[in-house]
C-alpha cells in the first residue's frame, strides 16, 4: 500500500538531529505513506538505515543529489 508523499528538509542538522527529526515527521502519518527526507550528515548513511531496520519502517531508496543524500522511506503499519 503506497499512501502520501511528504517530505523533510534535513540538511545542515548533525547526528542524531535528521533521525530524530525524521522519527518526528513520521509519527502522524499513515501506514504506507512515503517520506523523502534530504540530510547531508555524513553520519545520515549509518543512521537513517538503522533508524529504519530498528523502527520497523522501510528504506525503500536511497540516492545522491551533490553533496546532499535523499532517503526514501514508508512508515510501516
Amino acid at each position: 500500500m503506497i499512501g502520501m508523499k511528504h517530505t523533510l528538509d534535513a540538511t545542515d542538522l548533525l547526528c542524531p538531529l535528521p533521525v530524530l527529526k525524521a522519527r518526528k515527521r513520521l509519527q502522524p502519518l499513515n501506514a504506507g505513506d512515503l517520506l523523502e527526507m534530504r540530510a547531508n550528515d555524513p553520519a545520515a548513511i549509518v543512521d537513517v538505515p538503522h533508524f529504519c531496520a530498528e523502527a520497523g519502517h522501510a528504506l525503500i531508496e536511497t540516492r545522491e543529489d551533490g553533496d546532499v543524500q535523499i532517503y526514501l522511506i514508508r512508515k510501516n503499519g
